[in-house]
């Protein structure tokens, strides 16, 4: 039972509990957690800004599916940091935000970094903040975050511990609790999901994020089940790339509607279907639904009429293929195959009248690339492309902003994942904009030595801002930036940098970037796609 200060046990713990990377940034209020970090075995990754560490966190979770950790300290610290806990939360990602606070703050005034009530602001952007003000207390909420994790819906939280108890001597954490296992759906609710799509005519099924685990059973369940399928941004490569009876990520076209009103019934597995989804109220349909989710509370607000399925939807998509096996042979395509090739190659031609030369862009990438590759995109406009017309060949490859829409994301999330991802490829997709958001982490991907393409879309000013003024009869006003030299300033940091000249440049480019000792920026603009 070896004594340490509580900023070291708690490094002790986190690795106990299989964490191998910190995120984040020393001051002068947190450095007792620096104190044991190497003698634990960790690893820190020094971010150049706290939004950095905390998107470096996310990244690093959604590329291992193990939580993130970042260390920040009190006051501006956290405040940085919340803008990524508040995308972790969009997304449903397990991010542990550890900071110091002040040890008194209700009598004191005018200390260092003092907020209001830093505990309270955190909980604006996570799914609990909680200070710890004893070393059991500390420990027991790590386990209680982790244990959460892994028996629900995964969201960021936030503890922070006062200075003078970092610095105080604590005995060891305890020793690792059991996990839990994912809540499996009932047989109830089994039987009562089989019968119904065996009586229906047309299902369609639409694939979320929450239903990745259960992606390597879907091509079997389509085939037992003759449904056709959707998949959500998120849910991106369940259904392996040109599936005949996927209809693919285009749930956002207006049309799409219509395709729903064709089903005489819906399987919605773990999604929400929320705004950024649909990008319209409802999703069309006038025929039975049900709804697949581990969260009550998205299965709490559904219309009358729907079905609520609590669950692991991956777990239960491998359950139905087995169910069903047993009762029926596989079922015949009740959709016309040819009617969702010639929608699908519609919806494609649209994408790219909308947003013209990003669409060849994409096919010239997608040919180089190897199929385990993993995509980390900011809000622009190629990645807004992208995510409907690029098939990925897997799931949980292609991460994006979703929810909460942060600028400057893809950098640093980018350099998380391919911290998790040592040796496999890793690619970072940024606009012009968003690029300057968090530019600075470039020193931080050199300093590793990642060999991280960083995809450059630069046209030069907001893009989607200045078109929706033109949509709403708006002026556009202020959507043009000077931008930098972005090649040289790559250049300063010890990047690699490059324009291509066309394609075929562009491909050759990547293919050398992701063998780089450096990262390389990669500058694109949508002249590439004329020439």
């Amino acid at each position: 039972m070896q004594q340490r200060p509580l900023g070291a046990q708690i490094s002790h713990m986190l690795k106990a509990r299989d964490v191998d990377v910190i995120f984040g940034i020393p001051g002068v209020h947190n450095v007792e957690m620096y104190r044991g970090i190497e003698e634990a075995g960790l690893t820190h990754v020094l971010a150049r800004h706290e939004q950095g560490a905390g998107f470096m966190a996310d990244g690093y979770a959604r590329a291992t599916g193990r939580p993130g950790v970042c260390y920040v300290i009190t006051g501006p610290g956290l405040c940085n940091a919340m803008t990524p806990l508040g995308q972790a939360y969009s997304d449903s990602l397990p991010v542990l935000a550890l900071s110091s606070c002040l040890d008194e703050t209700a009598m004191i005034r005018g200390q260092l970094h003092q907020m209001r009530d830093q505990r309270a602001a955190a909980g604006t952007v996570c799914e609990w903040s909680e200070e710890a003000r004893a070393p059991e207390a500390a420990y027991g909420l790590i386990d209680r975050a982790f244990g959460e994790w892994q028996t629900g819906r995964r969201r960021p939280k936030h503890i922070q511990v006062p200075i003078q108890a970092l610095g105080a001597m604590a005995d060891p954490a305890p020793e690792r609790r059991p996990a839990a296992p994912l809540p499996e759906v009932s047989d109830v609710d089994l039987r009562r999901v089989v019968d119904a799509v065996l009586a229906a005519r047309k299902p369609l099924f639409i694939f979320g994020g929450g239903a990745v685990g259960g992606a390597s059973a879907v091509p079997g369940l389509l085939e037992a089940t003759g449904a056709a399928a959707f998949m959500t941004y998120a849910g991106r490569g369940v259904v392996p790339a040109g599936h005949e009876m996927s209809f693919g990520s285009f749930l956002a076209r207006p049309d799409s509607a219509e395709v729903a009103r064709e089903a005489d019934l819906i399987v919605a597995f773990g999604t929400e279907l929320s705004e950024v989804d649909l990008w319209r109220p409802e999703l069309g349909h006038t025929c039975p639904m049900i709804r697949v989710d581990l969260d009550r509370q998205v299965l709490s607000g559904l219309r009358a009429g729907d079905t609520p399925v609590l669950g692991d939807a991956g777990g239960l998509i491998r359950a139905m293929v087995i169910a069903i096996a047993a009762r029926v042979d596989d079922r015949p395509p009740l959709w016309d195959r040819d009617r969702i090739a010639a929608t699908r190659a519609r919806w494609r031609a649209e994408v790219q009248a909308e947003r013209p030369g990003i669409v060849p862009v994409c096919d010239a990438l997608r040919e180089v690339l190897p199929d385990r590759a993993m995509f980390y995109s900011d809000m622009t406009s190629f990645a807004y492309a992208a995510k409907e017309v690029w098939d990925m060949d897997r799931p949980g490859h292609w991460h994006h902003p979703f929810g909460f829409g942060t600028l400057g994301y893809a950098l640093p999330a980018a350099i998380g994942g391919a911290v998790a991802r040592r040796g496999l490829p890793t690619v970072a997709i940024a606009g012009d904009y968003g690029f300057q958001y968090t530019v600075q982490e470039l020193g931080t991907a050199v300093e590793l030595g990642l060999s991280l393409p960083i995809l450059l879309w630069d046209n030069a000013k907001l893009g989607e801002i200045e078109d929706a003024m033109v949509r709403s009869q708006i002026a556009p006003n202020a959507v043009v930036a000077q931008n930098p030299d972005f090649l040289a300033l790559a250049r300063a940091y010890g990047a690699r940098a490059v324009e291509p000249g066309d394609l075929s440049a562009l491909q050759d480019a990547v293919t050398e970037a992701l063998s780089a000792p450096v990262p390389t920026v990669i500058r694109m603009t949508a002249a590439l796609a004329s020439t």
